[in-house]
Parts: C-alpha cells; structure tokens; sequence
C-alpha cells in the first residue's frame, strides 16, 4: 500500500487539504465545511483553536487570536497570541497539523507528507518559511508548487488540445498572474508576476477605514484605541464585501459597538458597490499591471490568451471579471471554485508523484531572476556592485546555471559571494538573500576564476556554490533564508513547543475533572451560538457576545444557580434564532 500524499493549500484567509481517491481529486471537509478558516486561538482555558472556532474567538478575544498569518511569512518577526510570543512558522505550523489530523481522520491513516501550495511570486524566504512550517507540523514537504500552477493543473487535467491560459490568482492576502500552456497532457508555465502583499485583506481595510471615518465623523472616536470593536468592524467589513460580490449594496450594522458617556454607540452604515469598487480601484489596476508584465514575460499578448482561470475567493469581486473581460474579450472561467481549485491541483501534483495514474506533467517556472555583484559598469561609469543575472525570470525548474567570474587584485585570497534577487542593474536595488566568503585562494595575479553556480531546485529553493577552478577550491551554501530561517536547533524546539501545545489539549482532556451537566450544557451553547454568528443580526449577535463573555467568566465558579440562569437567557435566544 503506497504512503499517502495530501495536498494542501496553506492560505492567508481559509486552508484546505484534498487527496485524489479511484483517479478523482477530493477536498476533505471538517464537519462538513470544505475550508478551514485560517485561524489560530488560545482559549481562556490555554486550549488551541484552529479554524471557526478560532474566527469565532477573534471577535470577543482578538489578543488570544491570530488571523492572516501568510503575510508574514519569510519575516523575522514573532506575533503575540495569549501572552505568549510565536514565529509566523509555528502559527502556519498549527494551521498544517490541523489539516494533517482532518486528513488522517478521513483516511484513517497516519500522514506524514504532502504537497504545499505556495503563491507564485513567493520569495526564497517565504518558502523555506512554508517547508519550516511542514516540518514543524510533522508533514515531510516532498513539492512546493505555485498555486496558480496548482490551479491550471485541475484545468489542464485531459486537455489535449493545444491552449494558452492566464491563471488569475487573487487570494485573501497575495496576487498572482501566471501564462500557462497546455498541450497533450503537458501543463507548461510559460511566466509568472505578482504581488505578496496584495489580495482581499486590502480590500477588507479599505471598507475599515471607511468604517473609522464614518464612525470618527459622527461620533469624534478614534475607534483604533479598542481592539474588540475592531475585530467586530473586521468581521463586518468581511462580510460586506462578500455581500457586494453579489448585491449592489451592504448594509453594515453592529449595535452596541461601543459606549460614549455611558450611551451606547451603534454603527448603521450602507456601503454601496460603487464605492466600494471606488476604493479598490489602485489595488485592482496594480493586478492588472501584473497581467501584462506577465504576458510581456510569455512573449505574448492579450489576443493569444484562449482561457483566463480566476482563483481564490478575492476574484467574486464583480470589477475583476469586468476588467478582465474588458482586456481579453471573453468571460473568465470559474467552473471549479476558486477557493478549492489550488488545493485540488496541490492533490494532483501529490498523485503524480505519488505513482497514481494522473495524466497531467506539470512544467513550472521561476517567478524571479537570481545573481550576484562584481566589479563592473553602471551607466557608464566603473561600479563594484553591478547585478550580473545568472538564472534568468521565467527559467523552466529545476534549472542550473553557472558563470565564471575573475579576481581582480594580485594576490586576492578571499572573495566575498553575495546572491541577490531582482532585476534592477545595480545590485544594491535588488533584494540580497545569502553570503558566504571563499577563503583560501591560490597567491596568484589578478584573473584567478572563481566559478559560481546557482541550482534552484523543484521548490523553488536556491542552492549556490563557488569553486576556485584551478584547484578546485569550493564552498556551498543553501539559501535558506538567511533573515528568518530555523537553524535545526530552532526547528526542533519549535517542533516540541506547538507538539506541546496539541499533547496539552489532549492531557487536559483525558485528566478534566468531570464537568457539572450546566457547565457542560454552557459549553456546548458557546459553540452552537458561535456557529450562529454569521446569521443573527447585528443586536441578537451582540447579546450573545455579551452573554458568552459573562458566562466564560462563571464556568470557573461554583454558583451554579448563576450559571444556570445565563445559560438559559443564552438558550432564548438560541431557540428564537432557529425557529
């Protein structure tokens, strides 16, 4: 029996994991919701939560709550979650372990690798962040591909005739525009752009930001200065989006938001499409600007494309379709949700490796160009940092190349090997990602070659040598993300803390002391009217926020008559909301 491989899409505002089963892609569901919201919680009681519970947490408990994590990704920075400070990797960590057990749940199986999407325009940095994320989480990565990739290998999936795709990928938190061929089974990214901080949490802020004015206007707050009403504004924000996909307008109401002078403050606010779209004009053209930078990279234009592919949840937003059909000239296709179709491609890549019988080849490509600095001209005059490319943009993975460079003093013994990221001329413009010195040198004349060798590999992880050709002199390095990355060390104990944190919530389940039946009835409400919060409106949701925080605050208590007395005010309203 073949080990299995699970697909995953690790995304900024939902996650999901998929396996293909008899030739079929599956996305596994949880409770049977397809997405897990990509959320991370402590509870009151150190419990961790991950998902809707978690999304439902960050409304009352927004400090015990993280959300949008992806952004982070690659950064050397930590985020504080209950008082306890976590790396953007151990926070994606909790986020894989839940969809390992999800997985393993469904499979009956233990899981330990998988196939991880991440955006195209991913840098080295975000990538070793996701493989540090997988290993943390106990999944060996065995592929990272890009997730417009992902998403043309669902479309290209028994394609034979010969069609060029455009792959729009707009995600909660990142862009990507990608130029696909597909012919005869053979999936081939012909380029790739995009933006890592650019997708539907712009979009979001943009609608909080109109919330804050409007809220500053009239009522002279600076609602910033109160975490709890921004995590409702948020969710609000969220949701009105989501509706204007659909509506022309959003009616945004939140009662009780907040007191001034003893007075309640309730936020009625009616957000128009037009807008909406108004405000989300720049971010929708800097995508568009993409589109053709990556149609430029395919040598192609706008009348070669066939197909347009949109992915991720952002691209409902009705001005995306318009703009794209006003570039192109056809409708985009969406047949296979775009919230689900990466994790699907992520399955297939999965099976493909895995021996199953998939009749797709996928051919990707490098979103960046790598190099390094020497000696040499910038706009006409001598510079000791010019950019020399050596694995040129849109390169076809796994792709090697080297150059051969010459030290340029007499009895030079060192050379300095910085690798850059980027395209601009002088090197100092582009992004530098690793350094190593080679030491050691013969004690000759200037002209002594130093070969250097860049080797990205089918992750998109680049791994750099520099060999000294008449002796053979060399030394290597992996370019691990030299900012952020996790020495083996640091990954272990990174591994142990988060495996703590799940061994926890296990122990103190099997060691609870048995519960009374209303504390147990109390819990059991909490989620029900949390799973309700979507729903309800604006003041029945209010009065289960309040009542859910005054009744965490009892379960600890031993005033049972109290708690039984909340438990039913909150069951009222419960029972009134389902009828």
């Amino acid at each position: 029996m073949n080990e299995i491989i699970i697909g995953i899409d690790l995304g900024t505002t939902n996650s999901e994991v998929a396996i293909v089963e008899n030739g079929k892609v599956h996305v596994i569901t949880d409770a049977g919701n397809k997405l897990l919201p990509s959320f991370v919680g402590i509870d009151d009681n150190g419990k961790i939560l991950v998902g809707e519970t978690a999304r439902n947490q960050y409304l009352i408990y927004p400090e015990r709550t993280i959300k949008s994590i992806k952004r982070l990704m690659g950064q050397d920075t930590q985020v504080l979650m209950a008082d306890k400070h976590y790396t953007p990797q151990e926070v994606s960590a909790i986020i894989l372990k839940r969809l390992k057990a999800i997985a393993e749940n469904y499979v009956g199986r233990s899981i330990s690798k998988a196939v991880i999407t991440v955006p195209a325009y991913f840098s080295d940095a975000q990538r070793q962040a996701t493989h540090e994320a997988g290993q943390i989480a106990g999944l060996e990565v065995v592929r990272m591909i890009n997730e417009p990739t992902a998403a043309a290998l669902v479309y290209g999936s028994g394609q034979h005739e010969s069609k060029r795709m455009l792959v729009y990928d707009l995600g909660g938190g990142t862009f990507d525009v990608s130029v696909v061929n597909v012919q005869a089974g053979v999936v081939e990214v012909l380029s790739s752009h995009g933006d890592n901080h650019l997708g539907g949490d712009d979009f979001d802020q943009q609608i909080i930001n109109h919330i804050q004015a409007h809220i500053q206007a009239q009522h002279g707050i600076d609602v910033a200065e109160h975490s709890k009403a921004m995590a409702r504004i948020t969710r609000a924000a969220e949701n009105a989006k989501l509706v204007l996909s659909d509506a022309p307008f959003a009616q945004i109401e939140e009662e009780y938001l907040l007191e001034q002078d003893g007075a309640p403050i309730h936020l009625t606010l009616e957000l128009s499409r037009l807008l909406y779209e108004d405000m989300i004009e720049d971010y929708i053209n800097a995508t568009m600007d993409a589109v053709h930078i990556a149609l430029k990279g395919a040598k192609l234009i706008a009348s070669d494309i066939d197909e347009i592919i949109l992915v991720g949840g952002s691209t409902r937003t009705p001005c995306v379709r318009e703009r794209l059909f006003d570039e192109f000239g056809f409708e985009p296709h969406s047949e296979v949700d775009p919230d689900l179709c990466v994790a699907m491609g992520a399955a297939t890549q999965a099976a493909m490796i895995n021996g199953q019988n998939v009749d797709t080849v996928l051919v990707d490509v490098t979103p960046y160009t790598y190099g390094t600095s020497a000696m040499g001209y910038l706009d006409g005059a001598p510079y000791p940092f010019q950019f020399i490319p050596i694995i040129h943009k849109n390169s076809v993975l796994p792709t090697r190349k080297s150059e051969a460079f010459m030290t340029f003093q007499d009895g030079q013994r060192v050379v300095d090997v910085t690798v850059y990221q980027g395209e601009d001329p002088d090197a100092l413009n582009n992004i530098e990602i690793g350094k190593f010195i080679v030491e050691d040198l013969q004690d000759v004349p200037a002209g002594n070659i130093i070969t250097l060798t860049l080797d990205l590999d089918l992750n998109g992880m680049l791994h750099v040598s520099a060999r000294e050709k008449a002796t053979g002199l060399e030394k290597s390095i992996t370019i691990n993300n030299v900012i952020s990355g996790f020495q083996e060390e640091e990954l272990a104990d990174a591994k142990q803390r988060i495996n703590g944190l799940f061994d926890q919530q296990s122990s103190d389940e099997n060691d609870a002391k048995p519960e009374s039946a209303t504390v147990a009835q109390a819990r059991k409400l909490i989620k029900k009217a949390e799973s309700l919060f979507d729903t309800a409106s604006a003041e029945d949701k209010e009065d289960m926020v309040d009542l859910i925080e005054t009744i965490t605050d009892f379960l600890d208590s031993s005033d049972e008559n109290a708690l039984q007395d909340l438990v039913s005010r909150l069951n009222d309203i419960i029972y009134y909301l389902e009828s």
